[in-house]
């Protein structure tokens, strides 16, 4: 990794404030974990029979971002972005992927989620989440995808270090 950009939380806000900016610091430090990387490097698997990579969590973070805010609150029916079906595992699997073409969709991913959270009157619009059948409120889903990153970028962690080579030195 080359340096550390990332603008930290707040101290004090609103509650949106403060998840907005969570979140951000999140999404902001799973793309550092990834910096300087070759696809290759990307690509990298966990140990077997684990297939996790960096560029899988990348893929999974934009399947994850697009089914809590764009299939919730706009399009209950929008497509999975590597699954015809709603299966989560199969972004996961990064053999092919490209770093331009994870992060390509994992931006705009993102863009969309803040463009949905920005024109949201209050943290209790609700969204209909069709996975569970029921609606689900802005707020909620602010906190699961938050907890989302931070047990990825949990993952993260342990997969750049072993990219690095500092696992078990």
């Amino acid at each position: 990794m080359t340096s550390d950009n990332r603008i930290g939380p707040p101290s004090f806000g609103s509650e949106r404030d403060m998840l907005r900016a969570f979140l951000d610091y999140h999404r902001a430090t799973l793309a550092m974990k990834c910096e300087g990387l070759t696809d290759e490097e990307l690509r990298q698997q966990s140990m077997p029979p684990s297939t996790l990579s960096l560029l899988g969590l990348v893929r999974h973070m934009a399947e994850v971002e697009r089914a809590w805010f764009r299939r919730v609150f706009e399009d209950h029916d929008a497509p999975m972005v590597w699954s015809d079906k709603i299966d989560f595992q199969a972004a996961y699997d990064a053999s092919a992927s490209t770093r331009d073409e994870a992060f390509g969709a994992w931006d705009a991913e993102v863009e969309n989620s803040r463009r949905i959270e920005r024109k949201a009157e209050s943290l209790d619009q609700a969204g209909y989440q069709p996975r569970w059948g029921e609606e689900v409120s802005l707020r909620m889903v602010m906190v699961h995808v938050l907890l989302e990153y931070g047990r990825h970028n949990g993952h993260a962690d342990f997969l750049r270090e072993g990219v690095d080579g500092t696992v078990g030195a």
